[in-house]
């Protein structure tokens, strides 16, 4: 389960920052995950949960922005977005020659702190 290590590394990133900037508590923390990562929400949010325990993010709650698969085609010259885990083909015309340019993102951005 390499969510739990996400996880972590999302805390580790979030503490830091905080420590850095002075704040003694983490309220919420906003991730933004594109579906390429294969990461499975209820398992992530598990693992945060457990993980966050005897930290500054004891009562934080990670919200989660789930990033569609975005592309181009270069047979239909047209942009597309997909909820579908593996593209295969371009889902507007059935094209092979495309290039995928969102899915993969995994960011914090945003965080409520004290």
């Amino acid at each position: 389960m390499h969510e739990a290590s996400i996880a972590q590394s999302i805390l580790d990133l979030a503490i830091q920052e905080c420590f850095i900037n002075g704040y003694g508590r983490i309220e919420r923390i906003k991730v933004e995950i594109g579906l390429l990562n294969s990461i499975h929400k209820d398992s992530l949010l598990f693992a945060f949960n457990a993980l966050k325990t005897n930290t500054i993010a004891e009562s934080a709650q990670l919200e989660i922005e789930e990033k569609p698969v975005g592309g181009y085609c270069n047979d239909c010259k047209r942009d597309f977005t997909t909820h579908e885990m593996f593209v295969f083909s371009c889902p507007l015309c059935g094209g092979m020659n495309f290039s995928v340019n969102q899915g993969r993102e995994l960011n914090i951005i945003e965080m409520d702190v004290q």
